[in-house]
């Protein structure tokens, strides 16, 4: 009960999604009848007459046989006649109420593709545990729910068709054309206000069911500490990975100290590595720069290969704050390094 009490927190989108991929989302089933229903009741009003007129077919075939010695042939005929028939009444309506199923759910909680709702569960068959859940308290109330829509909604139904019984006598003076009009009309309205009686029904489940589903995924402060851990890796692992990202970086810095053109230095803290090709670039290139120790590795390597240092503490301290590595140097220090640039060329003799 105290870890449950905890759970204070909004459910994070990772949560979400997570719970979405294991078919854990909010569904109404109140909501899918409704819309189901409603599609249903529509195409039987809208496809009345194409199944009117297959049903009377089916009959004048029927009324066709009297009197005839039926053979196995064509037992076997008027059984594939009947199929075909109730096939061709049946599939459209069928067809609409599977569409409208399928609107109903996408529109609840979007497109979700899935198999592990579906996967076996021998949990799901244990017969204690099934035993509980017939008689749990949520069983109970899903039940009595159950019960207070069903007679909600026929009862006002009821009421509707109570009252339409008291038109029967005037009904009875109808001809039979406007007695069958009468009819109709009476069990549409009856039909859109049972199912009116049901969507209102199902606006109040979709909310009830909802704020269950997102109560339900709710978070202690600790679930969302460690989930953010888990998203943003460990920190001793992520500090490895930019140590040696730094190493990587480091090493190809140092790779490019032999191709500088000079080695600009503060005799004891900086040094910075500047080449200058004018095919590549409109202004000196900052190849690399270090302080303290990788300044000294710079110096070194530079000795190494004979690339010129020079001594410039005041150019030193402004390119190593100034400038980012294989970035050109400011217009402000072009003078400056023009300068030293213009010393090494001699000294090389360019």
């Amino acid at each position: 009960m105290a870890d449950d009490a905890e759970k204070t927190e909004e459910p994070t989108p990772k949560k979400i999604e997570d719970a979405r991929k294991e078919g854990n989302v909010p569904k109404s089933q109140d909501a899918s009848g409704v819309v189901t229903l409603f599609v249903a009741i529509l195409a039987l009003l809208m496809l009345f007459p194409f199944m009117a007129k297959h049903m009377f077919l089916l009959f004048s075939y029927y009324f066709s046989l009297i009197g005839m010695e039926l053979t196995k042939v064509d037992m076997l005929d008027i059984a594939l006649v009947t199929i075909r028939e109730f096939l061709l009444m049946v599939l459209p309506l069928a067809l609409a109420v599977a569409v409208a199923g399928v609107i109903a759910a996408f529109s609840q909680f979007g497109f979700l593709f899935t198999t592990k709702a579906i996967m076996p569960d021998f949990k799901k068959i244990d017969p204690i545990k099934g035993m509980k859940n017939l008689f749990s308290l949520k069983k109970l109330i899903e039940g009595i729910k159950i019960t207070f829509k069903s007679f909600t909604t026929l009862g006002v139904g009821f009421i509707f068709f109570f009252y339409f019984i008291t038109e029967l006598p005037t009904v009875a003076l109808f001809g039979l054309h406007d007695q069958l009009i009468w009819l109709k009309d009476k069990a549409i309205i009856i039909s859109l206000v049972m199912l009116l009686i049901i969507f209102v029904f199902a606006v109040i489940d979709i909310i009830i069911v909802r704020k269950q589903y997102f109560d339900g995924l709710k978070m202690s402060k600790q679930e969302i500490k460690d989930e953010m851990k888990n998203m943003e890796g460990d920190p001793l692992v992520k500090s490895r990975i930019r140590q040696l990202q730094m190493e990587a970086s480091r090493k190809r810095m140092m790779a490019e100290v032999p191709n500088a053109d000079v080695v600009i230095t503060n005799p004891t803290h900086y040094a910075v590595a500047i080449k200058y090709d004018q095919q590549k670039a409109s202004a000196p290139i900052v190849v690399a720069k270090g302080a303290d120790n990788i300044a000294q590795q710079i110096k070194k390597i530079a000795r190494e290969h004979h690339v010129h240092i020079v001594q410039n503490p005041p150019l030193a301290r402004s390119l190593y704050n100034e400038v980012e590595i294989d970035k050109t140097i400011p217009e402000s220090l072009f003078a400056a390094v023009a300068e030293v640039l213009a010393y090494v060329y001699k000294m090389n003799k360019k």
